[in-house]
């Protein structure tokens, strides 16, 4: 006997066989879903688990994996927060700095011409969601167009035209919010500007990509796939199968990543216990929100109370346990609970198939609390 040494934690028996038929069932119950995977992280039950089922791509009917890599879409918001909070720990960006200060003049024009003031918009308010931006990708006209054009190569510029073509402001900065992918693009152009390098390298750089050992996480054609990682699985809106799709259409902050579920399950709890950031009070700014906004006057009842979304992430009760979260348009999510320690990523290949990928994550999350209370007892 070695004195001091502790015992390894022994996952609850079991655990792992309900998590795999959790995931088996999801695609067997959904006739949406082609693939799934799910990771979950909990430390106090010695459990680092992933799974999958269903296939990568029916057509050639490769199975899925959970080290196959998707499009995390908006999940790259989250990424994005935390490199624009990283240059604000470092001095170089203030969080209530005119994004006017920031940009270049093309795009001040631009936004000044469409009655926004760029002076009174701060960095605060884009990562927020309360910039009164109108979102390009929220208009029925950016989905027709990349289903028309699937192969057609967006610039960022051309997404912010988008905007002020299709929609008008919601309002001064502040008063509103209401989701807008126009606002994270932009904040990708700071960040470029403000470090002085590429979007994939500074966010690569910012926030230790290497040293966290985020191998399957990479900007999709703006650096290159890194050496070993298994093929991109297929995602799908409906019967379309979106593989081929030039990825510039959501690629430039608003999304961009593609990443397993095991490396965004391992950004998550590096965020949330302190390895990103150098200073803890970063983390709690980050966790912070704008009081005050209102949601616009459309807002359907799927849309996120004012003050839920933060920096990058927002604040959520799944399973009757607090956690961070954040989703992605093909059906990506990823939560952190503080209380049970726990992170859990998951993805489904199919667009109209989010109410599933919830389910999943909403019984994973149940089962890990049921043993982690078991195992107190």
């Amino acid at each position: 006997m070695v004195l001091g040494c502790q015992a390894p934690v022994v996952p609850p028996s079991g655990i792992e066989q309900e998590l795999r038929t959790l995931v088996e069932r999801t695609v067997a119950d959904d006739g949406l879903v082609r693939g799934v995977a799910l990771h979950i992280d909990s430390p106090a039950l010695g459990l680092e688990w992933s799974g999958a089922a269903g296939f990568a791509d029916p057509e050639s009917r490769s199975e899925m994996t959970a080290a196959r890599p998707v499009r995390i879409a908006s999940n790259t918001k989250t990424y994005v927060a935390a490199a624009v909070l990283r240059l604000i720990e470092d001095g170089r960006l203030g969080i209530d700095d005119p994004i006017a200060t920031h940009l270049p003049d093309q795009t001040v024009e631009l936004l000044v011409s469409d009655g926004y003031d760029p002076e009174s918009m701060t960095i605060r308010h884009l990562l927020t969601h309360t910039s009164g931006l109108y979102d390009h990708s929220d208009s029925q006209n950016y989905g027709d167009a990349i289903l028309a054009d699937p192969q057609r190569r967006w610039t960022r510029i051309e997404q912010l035209e988008a905007a002020i073509a299709w929609g008008d402001p919601w309002g001064p900065p502040g008063a509103v919010y209401t989701y807008c992918d126009t606002g994270y693009v932009l904040l990708g152009g700071i960040v470029e500007r403000v470090s002085g390098r590429p979007l994939a390298a500074a966010v690569r750089e910012l926030l230790r990509f290497d040293e966290l050992g985020l191998t399957s996480t990479w900007w999709e054609d703006l650096e290159p796939t890194p050496d070993g990682v298994p093929d991109r699985a297929h995602q799908f809106i409906d019967d379309t199968d979106t593989f081929v799709f030039d990825p510039s259409f959501d690629l430039f902050g608003g999304g961009g990543l593609v990443a397993s579920v095991g490396d965004m399950a391992a950004f998550y709890r590096a965020l949330f216990t302190g390895r990103i950031f150098s200073d803890p009070e970063t983390l709690e700014l980050m966790l912070t929100t704008i009081n005050g906004a209102k949601s616009r006057p459309d807002a359907d009842d799927a849309a996120l109370a004012p003050g839920t979304y933060r920096m990058g992430v927002w604040v959520d009760q799944i399973a009757g346990v607090g956690v961070w979260a954040h989703s992605g348009f093909w059906g990506t999510a990823a939560v952190y609970a503080p209380d049970l320690d726990l992170a859990v990523t998951a993805t489904v290949n199919q667009n109209k198939a989010k109410e599933a990928m919830w389910d999943m994550v909403r019984e994973s999350i149940a089962i890990v609390k049921n043993a982690q209370s078991a195992t107190s007892l």
